[in-house]
């Protein structure tokens, strides 16, 4: 019986223990109340009937102020004055639906407004995609660095080769994947109602080896920009990306690479910088430890010039 009750007032052990003393020790204390009081009375337990009529009638007032009384020190006031209003709805006959039905609509109005709200917030976000085709290094250094923004998400990922690292990091950060194929990229609507359909308010391109169609840049004028691994004007244009960049500057014996943000226009690599960084080329570098120095620059500078841009835009 006490654990049904204990479950039914959704109380811990000592609360209850609490709760069942001040219903005992109210019910005393309207005993010996109701006692007093008839003493007072020329009634007395000789004239029977009337006596306990009166009696009850006496404790049945007396007890709701008894029990508050007492449930004062013992810290359960909230509780009997919810018990007790409960208790006066039954009595008074007033329908305990009417009022849940109030109950109900406060709380819908409630999830109204915080569902207003909240569309509101996410409204107010930057929500973007981030188009990647291999690894996914650039893409997970952006999404780790924009966690828990409060003004930007990255809500979308979009990879064009089936089996990339970058799906499964997005995958670990429960972030939607959207695979897209050639033929509807560049000949058909270029996944516009797809990205309308994510909210996506701007895109970065983080090793994305396609060029961007034309629809899609008109559809996001100054709010696509990509990063090269190289100081453009310099070793940019069709064919060159990765390991082919590096090769190309060493071999042209450069003495300084870096990476380049740009904006995104309908031509590789031609669109305005935003920012380059630099990084010295030794004598004893080789394509592959001139990347090692590349990647660094782009895991340093990339998210935090995303996050820039995002909120100047």
């Amino acid at each position: 019986m006490f654990q049904r009750l204990k479950e039914k007032w959704q109380v811990s052990w000592p609360r209850f223990v609490l709760i069942f003393c001040t219903f005992a020790t109210g019910g005393s204390l309207c005993g010996y109340a109701g006692r007093k009081l008839l003493s007072l009375t020329s009634l007395g337990r000789e004239d029977g009937f009337l006596y306990w009529v009166v009696y009850i009638v006496l404790i049945t007032f007396l007890w709701p102020f008894c029990v508050l009384l007492i449930s004062i020190p013992l810290g359960q006031f909230l509780f009997f004055r919810n018990y007790l209003r409960k208790m006066g709805r039954r009595i008074t006959g007033k329908s305990s639906n009417s009022y849940e039905v109030r109950e109900m609509r406060l709380k819908v109005d409630n999830s109204i407004d915080m569902k207003q709200l909240q569309s509101q917030a996410e409204e107010k976000v930057v929500r973007i995609a981030i188009f990647a085709s291999g690894a996914g290094s650039n893409a997970a250094k952006i999404i780790e660095h924009l966690k828990g923004h409060k003004d930007i998400k990255v809500a979308l990922v979009v990879c064009n080769k089936p089996g990339a690292g970058v799906i499964g990091i997005a995958g670990s950060n429960h972030i939607p994947v959207l695979m897209i194929e050639k033929e509807q990229f560049f000949r058909g609507d270029a996944y516009l109602a797809a990205l309308r359909e994510h909210r996506i308010g701007f895109i970065v391109l983080a090793g994305f080896l396609w060029k961007i169609p034309a629809a899609l840049i008109q559809a996001y004028p100054g709010h696509i920009i990509n990063i090269h691994p190289a100081l453009l004007p310099k070793y940019g244009g069709k064919g060159m990306y990765g390991m082919k960049v590096h090769e190309a500057v060493i071999a042209a014996g450069e003495k300084q690479s870096g990476i380049t943000i740009h904006y995104v226009n309908e031509h590789f690599d031609e669109g305005e910088h935003i920012f380059q960084a630099t990084c010295d080329i030794e004598a004893t570098d080789t394509p592959e430890s001139l990347a090692a120095k590349i990647h660094a620059l782009e895991h340093a500078h990339f998210p935090v010039q995303v996050e820039k841009l995002v909120l100047k835009r």
